[in-house]
């Protein structure tokens, strides 16, 4: 009797469950959430910098480029684009030189590693409304906890120009160091040891190790931060809103602050804040690509 041995069976490709369309489920609530509150908000402020369109008057028409050049002529326009510039430049130089301070120290093996983390984190967990308030009674001549002191040395923190940006500038260094700081942990956490122990071996110091190891291969990390902080600073408006109200004399108000004005306190055209809007947003795409070309590898084309 001769036994043969069964055919080996041919095994079925499995098919992936659901095919295009569940691929399709899943991008929709992402793409619902782009769609309604990113471009249709974007299309809608292009159609209203075109536009004569008063805030409780609808639009009445194309008023283009009439809402462009009164926008550019604006009294406040020029000083606003230069105190955001100003307050920018500062915030960012001392975010990110102080979040990657701090994150040289906490990255330290030591027994205080875990508190420090912590103590530079709090403030990140409130809001900035919430610290621009916080902020506001501290800087308070009458009921800040500073007035006594405030009164007696004839110290004004929020009555002066320079008083009311360094102040703003400290409350957005507090809320945001430890933030930066965590950027910078896991950019630095990212750098293999290995690299760190060929410099020794080569006889690199410390300081020559952080020029020229961890400083080269944190690019990525500072690219992100840098746009990030500069983005944020350019579009700067509860903190100044709440502590400053753009003053003294009108000398702390930031071009975002100028549109909230011209929308809803002054002109009350949404069409010139509309072309406030346009405008802030083609300098920051083209800040935007400018650092990132910055902080691009030479060899990347």
């Amino acid at each position: 009797m001769v036994v043969t041995a069964p055919l080996p069976r041919t095994r079925r490709r499995s098919r992936p469950l659901g095919g295009p369309a569940q691929g399709w489920g899943f991008a929709a609530p992402t793409a619902l959430f782009v769609i309604f509150l990113f471009v249709i908000p974007l299309l809608l402020v292009l159609q209203m910098s075109v536009s004569d369109w008063p805030l409780l008057g609808g639009n009445r028409g194309v008023n283009f480029p009439e809402n462009y050049i009164d926008a550019v002529d604006h009294r406040l326009f020029w000083d606003s684009i230069r105190f955001t510039l100003i307050y920018t430049v500062i915030t960012t130089v001392l975010l990110l030189g102080l979040g990657l301070g701090l994150a040289l120290i906490v990255q330290e093996s030591t027994r205080w590693k875990g508190f420090l983390r912590t103590a530079f984190l709090v403030p990140s967990a409130l809001g900035l409304a919430s610290a621009s308030l916080l902020f506001y009674v501290l800087y308070s001549p009458i009921a800040g906890p500073f007035a006594d002191l405030m009164d007696a040395w004839g110290i004004t923190f929020l009555g002066t120009p320079e008083g009311a940006l360094w102040s703003t500038v400290f409350l957005i260094v507090w809320r945001y160091a430890g933030f930066y700081m965590l950027l910078m942990l896991v950019g630095l956490q990212g750098i293999p040891d290995e690299v760190y122990e060929a410099a020794r071996i080569d006889g690199a110091s410390r300081w020559q190790t952080f020029r020229d190891v961890t400083v080269p291969l944190l690019r990525p990390t500072f690219a992100l931060t840098t746009v990030m902080c500069v983005t944020g600073s350019l579009l700067a408006f509860e903190q100044f809103y709440i502590l400053t109200k753009g003053g003294p004399d009108n000398s702390t108000v930031t071009i975002v602050q100028l549109i909230y004005s011209v929308a809803f306190q002054g002109q009350n055209s949404l069409g010139v804040a509309g072309a406030l809007s346009v405008i802030v947003l083609l300098t920051l795409v083209v800040i935007n690509i400018f650092q990132l070309r910055a902080f691009r590898r030479p060899d990347e084309s």
